[in-house]
């Protein structure tokens, strides 16, 4: 799938019911780039994250649909960690414009507020779109939706150990994050809304489906989480496709030499080898 197929999806865009003929994907690479683990030798450069982002966008740009920086991993080294975030985004829509990203920064506050991080990301950052935690309700979200051609990823079902904790128990006999998705549904410029749903959670997606139908989903967790490709695609994906799905660790840090780009290349193909016969 290409990025203006991901953007025209979401308007039922009559030629959306295809992938992307060259790629055959719909995998999207996080760059959750830590300095204690890229290849040594990248720490002589004048600025490293930077570097070792181009090194994993030019070998696999050609394999993937999206690219989705953990906003975390550049907030933690200050100014020069936003610095690298946007020369990365800078790079991406100057060189690969046809790539989708996502802020993956998970943000969520009251109206003005909620305001103000969209601006930093979709405005100055020139994002296409960003991860919000809805737990704050329609006042927190909808400034994020009012952005025109720019997307909201709402947190509906995530992958770790503690969503358990609240997003599966159940509220008057129905599950939190159900009520989240048809809650969210409701929302001014609900159309421009996506949901985060993790691979190891690949079996709720049947129930998911019956609630958002249509919507794009954002999976994360194939790979090093021990999320399964063909149960998401069993359960989760439409006949549009309507899935992104998400791997950092598995692809960027699949080898911490000076082979690293080609090593991200191979994990990539392999993903995406998987992704055209699921196609």
């Amino acid at each position: 799938m290409s990025k203006n197929e991901i953007q025209t999806q979401k308007s039922d865009h009559p030629t959306t019911n295809r992938p992307d003929p060259q790629k055959k994907s719909f995998l999207c690479i996080g760059l959750d780039t830590d300095l204690e683990k890229i290849p040594l030798h990248l720490l002589e450069e004048e600025d490293p994250i930077f570097a070792f982002n181009k090194a994993i966008i030019d070998a696999t740009h050609h394999l993937c649909v999206a690219y989705k920086p953990n906003i975390a991993f550049y907030e933690a080294y200050g100014i020069k960690g936003w610095k690298s975030l946007e020369r990365t985004i800078q790079y991406l829509n100057k060189n690969y414009s046809e790539q989708f990203t996502i802020a993956d920064a998970k943000r969520g506050d009251i109206g003005n507020t909620s305001t103000r991080y969209a601006k930093a990301f979709f405005e100055d950052l020139e994002f296409d779109s960003i991860t919000i935690a809805p737990y704050m309700g329609k006042d927190s979200v909808e400034p994020f939706l009012a952005f025109e051609g720019k997307h909201t990823i709402l947190l509906a079902l995530t992958s770790n150990e503690g969503a358990y904790d609240f997003q599966t128990q159940k509220i008057d006999g129905k599950e939190l994050y159900k009520k989240v998705l048809e809650t969210s549904k409701s929302y001014k410029n609900s159309q421009n809304l996506m949901y985060v749903v993790g691979a190891t959670k690949a079996s709720y997606l049947a129930d998911i489906r019956k609630i958002v139908p249509e919507s794009f989903l954002l999976v994360p967790g194939v790979g090093a989480q021990g999320g399964n490709l063909q149960e998401v695609c069993r359960y989760g994906m439409n006949q549009k496709i309507g899935l992104l799905v998400n791997s950092s660790r598995g692809i960027i840090y699949a080898s911490n030499g000076k082979d690293f780009a080609e090593a991200a290349t191979r994990e990539a193909g392999k993903l995406q080898v998987q992704m055209a016969s699921e196609l």
